[in-house]
C-alpha cells in the first residue's frame, strides 16, 4: 500500500468543517454533575486559524475533546468534515480521528524509547498504512518539514523542549490530515521558542490546513486569524 499524498487545501472558505449545535457536557464527578459545557453553537471554516481562550475550567479543552472525537457530547451534535461524531462508536472514532486529526499536546507525549523519526510515524504505524520503509521516508520529510532532519534517530531525551514538541507535530501530520488541533501546544515552551512553534503553525495553516489551538497567551491567540472566547461553558465572542 502507498502513502498516498493528498492535495492542497484549499484557503479558508465559508464552508464549515466543524460545526457544533446545542453541545452540551455533563460530566459526573462523584454524586455531583458538573456541568462542563451549556449549549455550545460553533462553526468553523475549511482553512480557518482559530485560538481557543477563556479562564481555566471555562470548558476549552473539553471543545478539542469533542471535535477530535476523545470525548462524545452529553447533547447536540458535532460535526466535522460532514461526519457526525457523536453518532460514532469509539472503533470507528479511533478510524476517524488517526485518519483525519493530527493532534498536539501540551507535554508532547512522546515515547521514550523511540527515535524521532520512530515517534514521528506511530500513527502510521497503528494504522498500518504502507510498507515500513514507506512509513519512515514519509516520517523523515515530515521531520525535515519542521527542521529536525538531521536528528532522525535521537531520541526524546536527547532532544530540547522545542525540538521534542517539533517532534510532536510532525508526528501529528503523519496522516496528513486536514484539521491539526493543539491543546495548550507551546504552554510548556519558553517564550521565544513559543515563537518559533506558533510560526510553524503559522505556516502549516498557510499551506491550506485548518488550525485550531487552546491557549492561555494572549499574543499568540492575537495571531490568529478568529479567537473564540469561551466562559463558563459558554461562546462569549467570536
Amino acid at each position: 500500500m502507498v502513502i498516498a499524498e493528498r492535495e492542497p487545501i484549499p484557503p479558508a472558505t465559508h464552508q464549515p468543517l466543524i460545526e457544533l449545535t446545542g453541545v452540551e457536557k455533563v460530566y459526573r464527578m462523584g454524586k455531583v454533575d458538573y456541568l462542563a459545557l451549556r449549549g455550545v453553537d460553533l462553526s468553523i471554516g475549511t482553512g480557518e486559524m482559530v485560538a481557543v481562550v477563556g479562564p481555566s475550567g471555562s470548558g476549552k479543552t473539553t471543545i478539542l475533546n469533542l471535535i477530535t472525537g476523545i470525548d462524545r457530547p452529553t447533547a447536540g451534535e458535532v460535526t466535522v468534515d460532514g461526519q457526525r461524531l457523536d453518532e460514532m462508536s469509539e472503533e470507528q472514532l479511533a478510524v476517524w480521528r488517526g485518519a483525519n486529526v493530527g493532534i498536539i499536546f501540551q507535554f508532547f507525549q512522546l515515547l521514550p524509547t523511540l527515535s524521532a523519526v520512530e515517534n514521528a510515524v506511530l500513527p502510521l504505524d497503528f494504522a498500518r498504512c504502507g510498507s515500513k520503509r514507506e512509513r519512515f521516508e514519509h516520517g523523515r520529510r515530515n521531520l525535515q518539514l519542521v527542521g529536525l532532519g538531521d536528528k532522525l534517530d535521537h531520541l526524546p531525551a536527547e532532544l530540547s523542549g522545542g525540538e521534542q514538541q517539533r517532534v510532536a507535530i510532525a508526528r501529528s501530520l503523519a496522516a496528513d490530515p486536514k484539521l491539526i488541533v493543539g491543546d495548550e501546544p507551546t504552554g510548556n515552551l519558553d517564550s521565544v521558542t513559543a515563537k518559533e512553534m506558533f510560526a510553524l503553525l503559522a505556516r502549516l495553516h498557510g499551506e491550506g490546513k485548518t488550525v485550531l489551538y487552546v491557549t492561555h497567551d494572549g499574543e499568540l491567540a492575537r495571531r490568529a486569524s478568529r479567537v473564540v472566547t469561551i466562559r463558563d461553558g459558554v461562546v462569549v465572542a467570536s
